[in-house]
């Protein structure tokens, strides 16, 4: 054994340069777990709250979240609240009451007596035609009475000569047929005449034929003039309404179709008269349902005595339809899920569940729900859309 090993002195200083070794090594490894443990601190600190988490098909607002100061939550419940059906329409005529002029005969017109807009009375004369057929209808008639009166003589004269026995009875069956033939024409002619709006008997027949107004009323349309040919007898000269009663016509949708029906009342306001107010009841409703539109006429009859519902004026009909208790909720809770239309349940404070529902008609801005929502339930009003992800 060495005497090396054996110095007293020499172990000693060994050992207190082991201990000052295994000193600073634990001093390092102290201050450096201090430190991170530190960062680890400062870092949770410093990260923010989520706004929602989820769980399943909960979504959870924490403590401390943005999100709580942003919505809003409130409870549903049952309502009884009118439905207002909101219709467009249109001011019309009544068709019983407009009367289309149309020529009788082709012609010339040679003079034009009323203007477009103008009130013309009944039998008031409206224009002057000229017209080679009127001439030719009253040549007609004058034929037919003088081919009348002479089969008229034949069949006497045959029928006298019978009695006598001075001839056979073909005779007259052959006069009597020539008498009923004339008889026809002459009643054709005179027809004619009556159809083109002549007097048959008048003895001073000329080619010119004056138009008279059939009805009271005003010319809402006219489309010929003086020196104008009237050649088409199916084309209109003019238009004659009497709009001392209009309709408003209005177009329900077929899905509310049910609501409305005949002696309804209803409340109708017109462009032209802002801030008013007109009541009527539904006088008909149409048994024919437009193919293009998907919608039926409802008709209201206004008396217009002051001539202030002029035809083709805009109008909304306003109909008040009962409807059972039900819950509304407000358009903003109402979010779009594909192609579905769902709502944010509250099932515990700070927790909700998305549910599909089954939206009804709209109230002002709010939405009748007529599947999904029991009154009491809490739902999302305001801010859904935060978590409609």
């Amino acid at each position: 054994m060495s005497e090396s090993n054996h110095d007293p002195k020499r172990n000693r200083l060994a050992l207190l340069c082991g201990a000052i070794v295994i000193s600073a090594a634990g001093l390092w490894f102290g201050t450096h777990t201090s430190s991170l443990c530190m960062e680890n601190a400062v870092a949770k600190m410093t990260d923010p709250v989520p706004g929602f988490t989820r769980q399943g098909d909960e979504i959870i607002i924490p403590p401390g979240s943005a999100y709580r100061s942003r919505l809003k939550v409130a409870p549903v419940a049952l309502e009884n609240i009118p439905r207002v059906l909101e219709l467009p329409a249109v001011v019309e005529a009544e068709p019983e009451r407009t009367v289309n002029i149309l020529p009788p005969v082709s012609g010339k017109v040679v003079k034009l007596d009323v203007q477009l807009g103008q009130v013309v009375k009944k039998g008031q004369p409206l224009l002057v035609l000229d017209s080679g057929d009127l001439a030719q209808a009253y040549a007609d008639d004058e034929k037919a009475r003088a081919s009348l009166k002479q089969a008229k003589f034949a069949l006497d004269r045959a029928e006298g000569v019978y009695k006598v026995g001075g001839g056979p009875e073909k005779d007259v069956e052959g006069a009597q047929n020539d008498f009923l033939q004339a008889q026809a024409e002459f009643n054709r002619a005179e027809s004619r005449l009556k159809e083109i709006g002549v007097c048959p008997g008048v003895r001073c027949k000329t080619r010119l034929l004056t138009m008279t107004s059939p009805i009271t009323g005003i010319v809402t349309a006219l489309t010929t003039a003086s020196g104008d040919f009237a050649n088409d007898v199916t084309a209109t000269l003019m238009t004659i309404s009497n709009l001392d009663e209009v309709w408003v016509t209005a177009m329900a949708p077929e899905n509310d179709i049910a609501f409305v029906s005949r002696g309804q009342g209803v409340r109708v306001s017109f462009d032209a008269y802002p801030g008013r107010i007109f009541h009527g009841r539904v006088s008909f409703v149409s048994a024919v349902l437009d193919p293009a539109t998907r919608r039926t006429s409802v008709r209201i009859c206004f008396a217009n005595p002051k001539g202030e519902l002029k035809p083709n004026m805009f109008a909304t009909v306003s109909i008040r339809v009962p409807q059972s208790c039900a819950v509304f909720a407000p358009d903003s809770a109402l979010l779009m899920n594909n192609d579905s239309t769902t709502v944010l349940v509250e099932t515990k404070p700070w927790v909700f569940v998305r549910r599909t529902v089954t939206p009804g008609y709209d109230e002002g801005n709010r939405t009748r729900i007529d599947h999904g929502l029991s009154p009491g339930d809490r739902i999302v009003v305001k801010g859904g859309v935060l978590l409609n992800d």
